[in-house]
């Protein structure tokens, strides 16, 4: 198995959870850059715009640090793990508190150059 060069980039702590995270997610596995991006600007959720920027610094990082060309570029993994979970307190009547958790993601997004045929 031969190594092929791929560019990374990853959000960490971002507030967001991760289930919503992964659904924009399995939209852009594995498409062309341009594709990817492109589904991502006309998307409306809320990840969208974290992952947009994160999906544009990785194609910064393949260009300028692995020569790769933008063109062939696409979308090789994705995947978003949970960062560390905020806890805070919600009054309820009768002197009760509610629990409220407000999750964190770990984003990671690799591009790979498409192998030409």
């Amino acid at each position: 198995m031969e190594d092929t060069i791929q560019a990374k980039a990853v959000a960490r702590y971002v507030r967001i959870s991760p289930r919503k995270v992964g659904i924009v997610l399995d939209l852009i596995r594995s498409q062309p850059l341009d594709k990817a991006l492109a589904i991502l600007q006309y998307t409306p959720k809320s990840a969208s715009e974290v992952l947009f920027k994160l999906v544009n610094s990785a194609a910064a990082n393949a260009e300028n640090n692995h020569n790769m060309d933008k063109d062939n570029l696409y979308v090789a993994e994705c995947f978003v793990s949970a960062g560390p979970t905020l806890k805070r307190i919600q009054p309820k009547d009768h002197g009760k508190a509610f629990r409220i958790l407000k999750r964190t993601s770990h984003i990671t997004v690799v591009l790979k150059e498409q192998e030409e045929a």
